[in-house]
């Protein structure tokens, strides 16, 4: 695994062509502005996922739970989409969705990414056996229209 997550700095597409998120024109404008996170290819590019499902009806009313899904998007676009590299990072509990209160639940998640934004976290790299100071930046967020609202307030 630790070999491909600097996938995302050696791949080539055609050009005009977007097969993964690093062919993007967001990609390409984060690291001209962020050129200290982009020098290092071993850096964290993470993906938030959330959405509430009812799990199971209750007495009639629906009981909603919220996962919250951290994706990294270093690797290659087939392991990207892998359930095993989805991270479950928490699950915020019913019985009813959070609406204006899921600050409160994401707050220490925030918190971690910013720590690993601003100061990074000291990493054994497996594949070259080097360590390093790895660094974390959440780049996107997927979600229908009233997650997003939610998560964003």
């Amino acid at each position: 695994m630790a070999e491909h997550m600097t996938w995302h700095a050696c791949h080539m597409t055609e050009e005009g062509s977007m097969c993964h998120p690093s062919d993007t024109e967001a990609w390409r404008h984060f690291d001209q502005s962020y050129p200290d996170f982009a020098r290092e290819p071993r850096n964290v590019r993470l993906v938030l996922c959330t959405d509430g499902f009812a799990p199971h009806k209750q007495y009639g009313r629906t009981y909603s739970c919220w996962p919250v899904i951290l994706t990294p998007y270093n690797f290659p676009l087939e392991m990207c989409m892998k359930p095993k590299y989805m991270f479950l990072t928490m699950v915020i509990p019913g019985p009813s969705n959070p609406k204006f209160r899921i600050d409160v639940y994401l707050e220490p998640l925030i918190e971690e990414l910013l720590q690993l934004w601003h100061i990074g976290v000291l990493t054994h790299d497996h594949a070259t056996n080097q360590t390093f100071v790895m660094h974390a930046v959440l780049m996107w967020t997927v979600n229908d229209l009233p997650a997003y609202e939610m998560a964003s307030g």
